[in-house]
């Protein structure tokens, strides 16, 4: 079977060479032509573990390949994906379907009755009711194809974490797919096949449903999320140790212990989009949802309270250098991308003498960024808190879990960290004779 996806960004370059794992002939498609010479080439854009070595593989062995022109592999592809971008528009919080129709476009153009039938799937996360609309452009601009209407569009969106993706599609937790046609079904059941040595569930519904099954799931890991940072602070308040709490309500099964970790907020690519989304959507059909709103309000409001919580802990900040361990969004990514990062750190900027930076990964995508103008680059972790006055983690990258804390503390000239990710235990500061701040668990 031949698979074309067409975008090559996190979703895309994930899902080709897993596919192509799979066994099965992938041509990813982009019309950058820069990105494509450089996957050419073995570069990858974007860091996730292992994806380098998983490109490489299925180049070698011919059964995965880059190219910027889908009129060369569309007459032989069977199933043809979208995974293109679908970022906030900038004048809703809707998501921005451009890039999804300019992909439909050169489809509808290509698709030839003489031709078997094609299968379009929808990856990129889309609002309720895209597929159905995708069908329905294409029929108006192809009137043809409604006599013979040799294409069907289905929809199958992602699950993928960043920093595990590759484990994320290899053994997902469940694959859903929106199909309207036995067609589609079958197609997605031959692609997935090889899951079922697994015994993952695949679940077939409406596409509508599983559009919208996308969106509840971020809006519920979301929540779980924001639930977490509330408790926290009212941990704080009260005396209690919210990672004893967390742990304590996540051994119900019910509620399980995944998404119950106190911090800054959430960021990434998924999560504040789609929360937004979700929001309008209901917004749009008369069926608000007050919870995700408010989800969304108060996870903008962690950040800015984060700075706060930093602000509390330094005294004369404004005579103050601090060192930032960790800008991404979260471990094992270089996304910056809603990072709570591009919050706080411009607020420490305005208030501390001097900030210095170091992330593992995330500074050659963090160093054009308004947001971080003025900031000082740190080639590691000891040079970015060599007499510094106090350290701020906060993202949980894991060079940042075992510092030397005496070490740490002959570098610092006030023994000060705010942990934002709570990665240390107290009796390890109070034994190194520093101050701590973590979340949700009180201060020594």
């Amino acid at each position: 079977m031949n698979i074309t996806i067409i975008g090559t960004g996190y979703v895309g370059l994930v899902s080709g060479a897993c596919f192509s794992e799979f066994g099965f002939n992938v041509t990813c498609i982009d019309k950058d032509k820069n990105k494509i010479d450089s996957l050419q080439n073995g570069i990858i854009p974007i860091y996730e573990p292992s994806l380098e070595d998983l490109v490489k593989k299925n180049m070698i062995a011919k059964r995965l390949s880059f190219s910027t022109s889908l009129i060369n592999v569309f007459k032989d592809s069977d199933a043809i994906f979208i995974a293109v971008g679908t970022p906030t528009n900038p004048n809703s919080n809707n998501a921005d379907l451009k890039y999804v129709y300019n992909v439909i476009r050169e489809i509808a153009d290509l698709i030839d009755i003489k031709d078997s039938p094609k299968l379009i799937v929808t990856k990129s996360t889309v609002p309720v009711g895209t597929g159905k609309d995708l069908e329905s452009y294409i029929l108006n601009y192809r009137k043809e194809l409604k006599i013979v209407k040799n294409f069907d569009i289905a929809s199958n969106p992602e699950f993928l974490r960043e920093g595990s993706a590759i484990e994320d599609f290899m053994r997902p937790d469940r694959v859903i797919c929106g199909v309207e046609s036995e067609f589609a079904k079958s197609i997605l059941n031959t692609l997935y096949r090889p899951l079922n040595l697994r015994e993952t569930p695949i679940l077939f519904s409406k596409r509508e449903t599983a559009e919208f099954i996308k969106y509840a799931s971020n809006g519920f890991l979301a929540t779980k999320i924001t639930f977490i940072n509330e408790m926290a602070d009212i941990c704080e308040k009260v005396g209690a140790d919210v990672q004893d709490v967390a742990k304590g309500i996540g051994l119900d099964g019910r509620i399980g212990s995944k998404f119950l970790h106190p911090g800054p907020g959430f960021g990434g690519s998924c999560f504040p989009k789609d929360t937004r989304a979700l929001a309008e959507i209901g917004k749009e059909f008369g069926a608000r949802t007050s919870l995700i709103e408010t989800v969304i309000k108060v996870n903008e409001a962690r950040k800015i309270n984060m700075v706060k919580k930093i602000k509390k802990a330094i005294n004369f900040i404004e005579n103050k250098t601090i060192a930032v361990l960790g800008i991404t969004f979260k471990p094992n990514t270089d996304d910056m991308r809603e990072s709570p990062a591009l919050v706080i750190v411009p607020e420490l900027l305005k208030v501390a003498k001097y900030i210095n930076v170091y992330d593992p990964i995330g500074m050659n995508n963090a160093k054009n960024m308004s947001e971080f103008k003025g900031v000082r680059w740190k080639e590691n972790t000891f040079s970015c808190i060599e007499n510094t006055d106090a350290i701020v983690i906060i993202t949980e990258w894991n060079e940042f879990r075992a510092l030397d804390l005496n070490k740490v503390k002959e570098c610092l000239n006030e023994p000060i960290i705010i942990d934002l990710r709570n990665i240390y235990k107290h009796d390890s500061m109070k034994e190194a004779g520093i101050k701590y701040i973590s979340v949700g668990r009180g201060d020594i």
